[in-house]
């Protein structure tokens, strides 16, 4: 019996068979399972603009093998456009949005299974949460990469605009200069072209098993994303038929293995906020601790934009994430390399098809880009539930720094001290009150490091936060640090002239006050209080967790 048939079969259906004729529905139609279309398509979005054609062709597959294709869209927020003014501050939310909607369609209509189709950050971590509750056979099949930009011979992506903000100010480069670099960033529509946050999760969605290989990798543009959209459209039709689901992939040992890869790739480190809300939607607890072991023990073997000059592109040129999954499995580095896939072959089996490391973009573990992971989880009494930082990104001369605070209490303050001059060589940036609670909303940090890094400045100031980075964030940027400024947390009690220790081999942050200093500060402190217009903002604010438990609401 199929779900659906509670809203087709048996005379007391009849109105319901009424309203679905009215949709187009046919006699023939109500034997046939109802596979839900969950498309983000969105005209602000460059991820998504392209997504109301890419979705005929999956519909049309549909159709010919036995479904009936039913469409519905879900939001999105477009992260670079609602950055650094009040808008970021729907970007975390939207992703609950997002996960809530597509439970209330497909539970409402009850509709057999679920093809999604994200592309950009929220988007996808929203769709992959609702997917784990659902628990219905499921297929995530995105829109696929950006092509990345060129300016004079020399490959520009959306975090050369950014940066070249700070390089304009520095007085390293014109007006013009920076408007030609904004007019070739973004040359198709996609998903921007580095390993920023939407093309980690859509590379990891591969690992995860729930997305067919080359989701992550293959571009927009390219005629291969239609004809793996087909397939993918095809491939839930089998999987309904074998009832595999979404909670038969995602156990404790596959988030091992997506970790893993993303550490191996120097992934975004909003990823770590979204597999844990994931893997809790999954009913998988996942510890943070957990990740720095993984992470000491798997070498850095790829680095895309931010951390390099190539992008997405080129690691789809040299095989994607089969070819990365091939040589972790190689030298032993990807945990559970049996785990199984919606293509209904293994990890290994993908690996096994895909061509070895190039040497470049992918590199051979015996000469990798560091022995240890791209991401790390610090602790300490700045800390004392984590923060992430992206170690991929971090210059090598800044892997242990000790700098005097310089405080900020929300990033519009941040932004005015560094382009004004305030943030000097020597400084710890302090970004507080920008948590999941503070903030709301946890928004992502990209102009301050864009304007650090545009300045010259990112070999000799770091910056800390208790909001997030975007993943085209590099630097010596650390983020999540949990309990954030808004429940109490330390970084609240930091003052302007203290020193602050960031160790990122040992996994340590520390305020350098005396211990009796510390304990009179915390027992004094009184977290600012926002006032708070937005009535969705204020009902996110009294439900929402630490970044330590993935940002989620509490039931």
């Amino acid at each position: 019996m199929l779900r659906s048939d509670k809203v087709k079969k048996g005379m007391e259906r009849s109105p319901h068979r009424a309203l679905l004729r009215a949709c187009g529905l046919s006699d023939e139609d109500f034997d046939k399972p109802l596979i839900g279309i969950a498309n983000s398509y969105i005209d602000i979005i460059p991820g998504h603009v392209h997504l109301r054609e890419f979705v005929q062709p999956i519909k049309e597959e549909v159709r010919k093998a036995g479904g009936v294709p039913i469409e519905f869209n879900v939001i999105g927020v477009d992260d670079g456009i609602a950055m650094g003014h009040y808008g970021m501050h729907y970007s975390l939310p939207s992703r609950e949005l997002i996960a809530d909607s597509i439970e209330t369609v497909v539970e409402a209509h009850q509709l057999d299974a679920l093809i999604c189709i994200p592309n950009c950050d929220k988007i996808v971590p929203g769709m992959l949460m609702a997917a784990a509750r659902l628990n219905i056979p499921t297929i995530f099949i995105s829109g696929g990469p950006m092509l990345a930009g060129e300016v004079n011979g020399k490959k520009v992506d959306l975090i050369s605009v950014f940066e070249g903000i700070g390089q304009l100010r520095a007085g390293k480069i014109t007006e013009r200069e920076l408007k030609t670099i904004e007019e070739h960033a973004c040359p198709t529509c996609g998903s921007c072209s580095g390993m920023f946050t939407a093309n980690s999760m859509n590379c990891i969605t591969e690992v995860l098993g729930l997305g067919l290989p080359g989701n992550g990798t293959v571009p927009a543009v390219d005629p291969r994303r239609e004809l793996l959209a087909r397939q993918a459209a095809r491939q839930i039709m089998e999987l309904l038929r074998k009832d595999l689901k979404p909670r038969d992939l995602l156990t404790l040992e596959t988030f091992d293995n997506a970790f893993a890869v993303d550490i191996a790739m120097g992934g975004s480190s909003n990823t770590i906020l979204h597999l844990l809300a994931i893997a809790r939607e999954a009913g998988v607890e996942y510890d943070l601790s957990r990740i720095n072991e993984i992470s000491k023990r798997t070498p850095t073997i790829c680095k895309i934009s931010p951390a390099s000059h190539y992008h997405i592109q080129d690691l789809d040129n040299v095989g994607g994430i089969p070819a990365i999954l091939k040589e972790l499995i190689r030298g032993g580095y990807l945990p559970y390399p049996d785990r199984p896939t919606v293509s209904f072959k293994t990890l290994r089996q993908i690996a096994e098809e895909a061509p070895g490391a190039d040497g470049e973009i992918i590199r051979r573990i015996e000469e990798p880009y560091s022995k240890e992971g791209g991401i790390a989880v610090l602790f300490g009494n700045l800390a004392p539930e984590g923060a992430v930082v992206k170690t991929a990104g971090v210059d090598p001369s800044m892997m242990v720094f000790e700098g005097q605070a310089i405080c900020f209490n929300s990033e519009e303050e941040a932004i005015e001290g560094i382009l004004g001059g305030k943030v000097k060589a020597g400084h710890v940036v302090v970004i507080r009150y920008e948590g999941p609670k503070g903030g709301p909303g946890m928004r992502e940090m990209l102009s301050p490091t864009s304007a650090i890094m545009g300045m010259g400045l990112g070999d000799k100031v770091a910056l800390i936060t208790d909001g997030r980075f975007s993943g085209g964030t590099r630097g010596a940027c650390v983020g999540h640090i949990s309990p954030e400024a808004a429940f109490g947390g330390p970084i609240g009690i930091v003052e302007d002239g203290d020193r602050i220790l960031i160790d990122i081999p040992n996994r340590r942050i520390e305020l350098l006050i005396p211990e009796e200093e510390f304990r009179r500060r915390m027992e004094s402190f009184k977290p600012l209080q926002k006032e708070i217009k937005s009535p969705w903002l204020r009902r996110y604010t009294k439900f929402v967790t630490s970044a330590s438990k993935g940002a989620v609401l509490e039931a």
